[in-house]
C-alpha cells in the first residue's frame, strides 16, 4: 500500500533520526518506557518523608573534598557503582571483562535524550550531590558512611545522565535547579526527598518550599 503523505513524512523522519544517531550519537527519545532508578517512593510516602525532614540552613563548605566520599567503589565484583548503574540503566549494554561498558544506549531523564555514542559522555549523577550532603549533615559522618552514600545503587541516589546536563546541575538543590525535562520533575523531587530521608540530611526552607510546590503541581 502506498504510504499516505503523513505516513511518508513520519517514515522519513524516523530514517533521518536513525541516521543522525549513527553519525553523532544522539537519537530522539524512544517511545518505550525507560526504567527509573530503584527506590523512588510514592507521592504520599515522599510527602510524609518531606514532612519529617529537619529544616535548617546549610553548613559551610569548609573542609569538603570529593575524596572524602570514596566513590565508584566495587559494589558487585568486578563492577564499580558507576559501572553497575550504566549496566542497570542502559539498553543492550556490552561490557568487557572488567565490567566497563563498551557499547549500548542510555536514556537521560534530566534532558529527555538518548545517547548511543561514547560511554565517556554519560555521567552517573549523585541525586543529592556530595557537596550538598556535606553541607547538610555528611560533614560529621565517618568515611565508611560517606562511601556508602556515594555508592548507593539500591536507592534513587545514582542516575545515568548526559555529561552536559550533569555539569549544568552541579551541586544545586531543587530550589536552584530542576531538570529541563519537566516530565521527570515529580520523580526527581521524590527521589531527592527519599535520599535526604534515608541519610537524615537537612533541607533549607527554600528547598523544602520548592519541593512542596513541585509535588503539588507535578505529582
Amino acid at each position: 500500500m502506498t504510504p499516505t503523505p503523513r505516513g511518508l513524512r513520519a517514515a522519513l523522519a524516523t530514517v533521518f533520526a536513525l541516521a543522525l544517531a549513527v553519525v553523532v550519537g544522539w537519537a530522539a527519545p524512544a517511545a518505550a518506557a525507560h526504567s527509573l532508578p530503584p527506590g523512588i517512593p510514592s507521592t504520599s510516602t515522599a510527602q510524609s518523608q518531606l514532612n519529617s525532614l529537619t529544616v535548617a540552613a546549610k553548613g559551610p563548605q569548609t573542609g569538603y573534598d570529593r575524596s572524602l566520599f570514596p566513590h565508584w567503589a566495587v559494589v558487585d565484583s568486578p563492577c564499580t557503582a558507576r559501572q553497575h548503574v550504566l549496566v542497570r540503566d542502559g539498553h543492550n549494554v556490552v561490557t568487557d571483562s572488567d565490567c566497563q561498558p563498551t557499547s549500548g544506549s542510555w536514556y537521560s531523564f534530566y534532558d529527555a535524550v538518548t545517547w548511543t555514542g561514547a560511554v565517556s559522555q554519560i555521567s552517573v549523577d549523585h541525586m543529592v550531590p556530595l557537596s550538598e550532603a556535606w553541607k547538610t549533615g555528611a560533614a560529621s559522618w565517618t568515611t565508611s558512611e560517606r562511601r556508602a552514600f556515594a555508592n548507593d545503587v539500591n536507592s534513587p541516589q545514582l542516575w545515568a545522565v548526559t555529561a552536559s546536563i550533569n555539569s549544568s546541575k552541579g551541586d544545586k538543590d531543587p530550589s536552584q535547579w530542576m531538570p529541563p525535562n519537566t516530565a521527570v520533575h515529580c520523580d526527581y523531587v521524590k527521589a531527592w526527598v527519599n535520599v535526604k530521608y534515608r541519610y537524615d540530611l537537612t533541607v533549607t526552607s527554600s528547598e523544602r518550599s520548592s519541593i512542596q510546590s513541585t509535588i503539588n503541581n507535578r505529582c
